[in-house]
């Protein structure tokens, strides 16, 4: 059981965010997603610094997301005992969350310009998320919901962080580079050997060389790289291949990209990221026809083998 706490704040004074929404919103996907009963939401409303410290002593929360206003260095925006706007800053959080490491895995800070604290933060949490620069109201309640709706489905925090980019992409703003994710120093090796572990507990039968196999960076650049010089990624070509590898063109906002090569990474970083393995792997037998021989055909028999498809 994993519980959510979500902290916003929204100060006389500054500009009016759709924070009600944004709550609402994750509520509702989370309600109806497939682990539901695995989740706990709390929420906190008009929060003063001093509700932040009781909520995190009465909730024991493993999830903080914070939505309002961020202004870089100066900290983020709370509010005081008038409702008018109260800074915390960095050095401040970082205190604060140092105390409850061994409990909180994610922290989520969904406003802008908060990367300095995610930065921070990120010293005694596992994985932070905070925005490069100012985040528009609509992609940042995008990102949240596309973040927690994968939450909901079971996926690990990279992948709902990755899922939350494609949401805002997929809405048609082109804002999804501005969240970026911090990780604790050296909880890499943990972390793999934690989830592989969860894996085989989970799915006694399945051998763990097979547990370990999925798409690393190499595997995408290199699939990016081959879609583009098959020529399957020209204007022209892209409604036809689209269909062919079972995706709706419709639902591809960046299927009029400029370029081919924007268009194939695009493409190839959305099924990877929605986790779309029949569509990975059809795209590696289609390209398989043109680069029949050679070192290429080698790469793609091994990134094929990586799906358990058919």
């Amino acid at each position: 059981m994993q519980t959510i706490l979500i902290l916003t704040a929204n100060p006389q004074g500054t500009s009016r965010l759709r924070l009600d929404q944004e709550v609402r919103d994750i509520a509702e996907g989370l309600e109806r997603a497939k682990k539901r009963d695995q989740f706990v939401l709390e929420s906190k409303l008009a929060v003063r610094p001093r509700d932040i410290q009781r909520a995190m002593l009465d909730i024991n929360p493993s999830i903080v997301h914070f939505s309002g206003h961020g202004t870089g260095d100066e900290g983020l925006v709370f509010e005081d005992e008038t409702g008018s706007a109260k800074l915390v800053d960095g050095e401040a959080l970082v205190g604060l969350f140092a105390l409850f490491a061994e409990q909180v895995e994610c922290v989520v800070l969904n406003g802008c310009y908060s990367e300095v604290q995610a930065d921070a933060i990120a010293q005694y949490v596992n994985y932070v998320i905070g925005m490069k620069k100012a985040i528009k109201d609509k992609a940042a309640i995008e990102f949240a919901v596309g973040f927690y709706d994968a939450l909901g489905s079971g996926k690990p925090i990279e992948f709902a962080y990755k899922f939350g980019c494609a949401a805002i992409r997929l809405a048609g703003i082109p804002e999804q580079l501005t969240p970026t994710l911090k990780k604790k120093p050296n909880i890499e090796e943990t972390v793999v050997k934690s989830n592989l572990a969860q894996e085989q507990l989970s799915v006694p039968n399945k051998p763990a060389s097979e547990a370990s196999l999925e798409l690393d960076d190499s595997d995408t650049e290199r699939l990016t790289e081959l879609l583009i010089r098959s020529g399957r990624a020209e204007y022209s070509a892209r409604t036809a291949f689209c269909i062919k590898i079972g995706i709706e063109p419709n639902q591809l906002g960046f299927l009029r990209q400029s370029t081919d090569a924007d268009f194939a990474l695009e493409l190839i970083t959305y099924l990877h990221t929605t986790d779309d393995q029949q569509a990975l792997w059809k795209i590696c037998k289609e390209l398989e026809v043109v680069f029949k021989r050679g070192k290429y055909a080698a790469n793609l028999e091994s990134i094929k083998s990586k799906f358990n498809c058919k």
